[in-house]
């Protein structure tokens, strides 16, 4: 059933205003043919009016909507090769399974005879043949949802919509959806565009995310690209957690590393932007690359850092614990989190609330997300 189309989205210099209030701040945007799109950002970002503009619900008061090179801007939404999958999943109660799917090819009045191993297929496709005849009532959430999808597809679009989907879904099965749309966006091959404000969602199954807030893209790459290399203050914020040090830089050790005076004493940080001996920074150190030590370890190279503190708190939660750390002359806590890889034996030395424990973690984990001044 894969098929692979020839075309992509591309906005350019979109602007939206509601009344005088601008949601959407000249955006410009490229998307891939064929991949797995994530517009992720809090609610009221404008991640939902720039779908709603793609899907032709809404018209932009500046720039220009592309599907491969064609101007789409002022082309109706009924008449975009484009699908959107809703929140409210908006299926017909009154029709069984196979009759939503159907539905498209009734209204273009397509005999039964020539679209009803289509729909066979995508009812496969969905994995709902145990369900073909049920009505949406007798349906869990998870299913309805992949009756919405398998109904969005079967209209074969070259783009689907999918407008935060999972957010009505429990946590577990949020999970197990996410599998499934990834497992049915690489069957059908055709672009997806997520709109979320679930970094977790987004991070699962996206080939690209977009960043957005307050109306601006702040940050668009890989999953690995956002976590590891955040642009902005905001996107290491908002995807994971954090700890942030503001610090000064005090020496430029090579091209690639430099060193801060900071609450934490001095440190070494990753060097990938232009500052110079006496510029505040402020630095992102993420807590699943810090690893807590009961005694003082030897440095594995000259490229780590490594201090000392009192645990404030421990919060364990199966797969891993979370360690707050007090720090003289830091305000507020480092947080460490470490994964259970191994079973903790008898003898094991564990660090405990109010132990004294060490944190290493290496240099270039210690990223710089902004240059605050030059002063």
């Amino acid at each position: 059933m894969k098929q692979i189309i020839n075309n992509a989205i591309s906005i350019k210099n979109i602007s939206h205003f509601y009344g005088s209030n601008q949601i959407l701040k000249n955006t410009t945007l490229e998307i891939k043919s064929g991949e797995f799109f994530s517009l992720l950002g809090p609610s009221g970002c404008g991640k939902t009016t720039l779908l709603r503009i793609i899907g032709g619900f809404l018209a932009p008061n500046e720039g220009l909507v592309y599907l491969g090179d064609k101007d789409i801007t002022t082309i109706p939404a009924n008449e975009r090769p484009i699908n959107t999958v809703f929140q409210k999943y908006a299926l017909f109660p009154h029709l069984t399974v196979y009759e939503n799917i159907a539905f498209s090819f009734k209204v273009k009045g397509i005999k039964k005879d020539d679209f009803h191993e289509k729909v066979l297929s995508y009812i496969e496709l969905g994995r709902l043949q145990a369900h073909i005849n049920k009505y949406p009532s007798q349906l869990s959430g998870g299913q309805q949802q992949r009756v919405a999808i398998a109904r969005a597809l079967a209209n074969e679009p070259k783009v689907l919509l999918l407008d935060e989907p999972l957010s009505a879904l429990d946590a577990k099965l949020r999970q197990h959806m996410l599998l499934e749309l990834d497992r049915i966006h690489d069957e059908v091959g055709i672009t997806f565009i997520l709109v979320t404000h679930d970094q977790e969602e987004a991070l699962s199954v996206s080939d690209r995310i977009a960043v957005m807030n307050e109306g601006e893209l702040l940050q668009i790459g890989t999953p690995i690209e956002l976590y590891e290399t955040p642009a902005t203050i905001f996107v290491a914020d908002f995807i994971g957690e954090n700890n942030f040090i503001d610090g000064i830089i005090i020496k430029i050790l090579d091209a690639t590393h430099a060193l801060i005076e900071c609450s934490l004493g001095e440190i070494i940080v990753e060097l990938d932007k232009a500052v110079a001996i006496g510029n505040r920074v402020k630095v992102s150190i993420r807590p699943e690359k810090i690893e807590v030590l009961k005694n003082k370890p030897a440095l594995p190279n000259e490229w780590h850092n490594l201090i000392k503190g009192k645990v404030y708190d421990v919060i364990y939660s199966g797969f891993q614990s979370k360690y707050f750390l007090e720090v003289p002359n830091h305000a507020g806590y480092i947080k460490a989190f470490e994964q259970h890889d191994i079973f903790f034996e008898d003898g094991t030395e564990v660090v405990h609330w109010d132990d004294e424990a060490w944190y290493l973690w290496d240099a270039d984990d210690s990223y710089i997300v902004e240059v605050i001044s030059n002063e």
